[in-house]
C-alpha cells in the first residue's frame, strides 16, 4: 500500500471514528462526515485522472454535488434544532418527542 492510499483510508478512519465517538454538538458530526465525503471525493478525482477515463470524469464532481446537497441539508437542521431547542446537543433531539 502506497503512503497515499495509507493516509485516504487513514482519513477515513479516523472521520468515522470521529463521527461514532465525539457525538455531543451536531455540527462536529455534521463535520465528521464532510470530512468524509472529503476524503473519498480526492481519491475518486486523482483515480479519474491516473487512469485517464473521460467516461468515469464526472463521478468526482456528482459526488461533490451530492456532498454539497448533504451540507445544506445538514446546516439547515442545525440551525432549525437550535431554534427550537435551544442547542445543537445531540442528546436534546429525541424522535419519539416529536
Amino acid at each position: 500500500m502506497s503512503p497515499m492510499h495509507f493516509s485516504f483510508y487513514s482519513a477515513f478512519t479516523f472521520s468515522a471514528l470521529g463521527l461514532a465517538f465525539h457525538r455531543t454538538h451536531l455540527i462536529s458530526a455534521l463535520l465528521c462526515l464532510e470530512s468524509m465525503m472529503l476524503s473519498m471525493f480526492i481519491p475518486l478525482s486523482i483515480w479519474t485522472v491516473e487512469n485517464q477515463t473521460p467516461s468515469f470524469a464526472l463521478v468526482p464532481i456528482l459526488m461533490l454535488a451530492f456532498s454539497a446537497c448533504e451540507a445544506g441539508t445538514g446546516l439547515a437542521m442545525l440551525v432549525a434544532s437550535t431554534r427550537t431547542h435551544g442547542s445543537d446537543h445531540l442528546h436534546n433531539l429525541n424522535l419519539l418527542q416529536c
